[in-house]
């Protein structure tokens, strides 16, 4: 796995940025105070692209295809912003939360509008309206699809909010925000996970996940059961029984297919983790320092305050008490206390 992060971009940098993965005609208003901001991540043969910039318009046109051997997908995640987008058909516009697939070999006129930064600081070079988005780009031989199936989605603006789109935007966003933390060995699970969500997701607006390999298929399955643990930790009624019902299969089918995908975890020892994980946290986040560990724990799905003690120091080799002690000791850096001690 390889990760990179450029800091603020001239347009004219910005523009030696993109030809790399697609060719293409980019025109802004702000050409002249232009600056954005771009982390790159490549997980195998997936290139996955944070970007932030101001409003910026893109063409890509037939003689630009034909220059380029490559034969892409493009996925585009908007997360501020709008845009428009034109391949041949019916503008399309576009609204954070909203997921637009287009394939290299296809012709397209698009224009993005940046919005208002939060809070209404400036964004990089300090440009007040920015677009922001994660893109993916991967090789269309690696979509276990025909091209033929997936091109009435080409596009097309959907959204986010449902179904395999959730999945797909939880794991994009939060593999692009800790690109920089992950292990060169984990390239070829996270090119892999990657690829079967970008399958998962067309075949479900298609409404054809039957033809999907079923390796693929159960991949999906358990990010889905994943997912629905995260969601639901504040339950304590939350079992392996609890999940494998919740996502139609069997408890045993479950249990085999979870302990195989996770090294020898099992389910249970899962949801136990991520209990414990959660409350670490809670523990540490000063907003909730009011709260009794009790009640901490309790909001983790452990409602035995003596058995969340026993589990949380067996684990992390102190109280809960304890850690949340040492958290609220820890002086930020860059802090004042930081700078004083400096």
């Amino acid at each position: 796995m390889q990760a990179g992060t450029t800091g603020s971009e001239s347009f004219e940098q910005w523009r030696e940025t993109m030809r790399h993965t697609r060719a293409a005609e980019l025109t802004s208003e702000h050409a002249d105070t232009f600056a954005a901001v771009v982390h790159q991540t490549h997980v195998g043969p997936v290139s996955v692209l944070k970007t932030s910039f101001p409003s910026i318009q893109v063409r890509r046109t037939q003689r630009m295809i034909r220059r380029c051997d490559q034969e892409l997908y493009h996925l585009t995640l908007l997360t501020s912003g709008r845009g428009l987008v034109e391949t041949g058909g019916a503008p399309q516009p576009l609204t954070a939360g909203n997921l637009h697939l287009v394939a290299s070999p296809q012709p397209y006129d698009a224009r993005f509008r940046g919005e208002p930064a939060a809070g209404g600081e400036p964004a990089a070079g300090g440009e007040r309206a920015h677009v922001d988005g994660v893109g993916v780009d991967l090789p269309m031989s690696m979509l276990p699809l025909p091209a033929r199936r997936v091109r009435p989605l080409l596009g097309r603006a959907l959204p986010a909010d449902r179904g395999a789109g959730v999945l797909l935007a939880t794991f994009l966003t939060g593999l692009a925000a800790q690109a920089a933390l992950l292990r060169p060995g984990e390239a070829a699970r996270l090119s892999t996970a990657t690829v079967d969500l970008l399958s998962a997701w067309p075949a479900g607006q298609l409404d054809i996940e039957g033809s999907l390999p079923p390796q693929t298929r159960q991949a999906v399955m358990l990010h889905r059961v994943k997912s629905f643990i995260h969601q639901n930790l504040h339950h304590p009624d939350l079992t392996p029984s609890v999940v494998a019902a919740a996502h139609h299969v069997s408890l045993s089918y479950l249990h085999r297919e979870f302990t195989r995908d996770s090294q020898g975890e099992t389910l249970a020892a899962f949801i136990r983790r991520q209990r414990l994980a959660k409350a670490y946290r809670d523990l540490a986040d000063p907003a909730l320092h009011d709260l009794p560990v009790h009640v901490v724990a309790a909001r983790c799905g452990i409602s035995q305050a003596s058995v969340f003690t026993r589990a949380f120091k067996a684990t992390h080799g102190m109280t809960p008490s304890d850690h949340r002690r040492r958290a609220r000791t820890v002086v930020p850096p860059g802090s004042e206390q930081a700078q004083a001690a400096e």
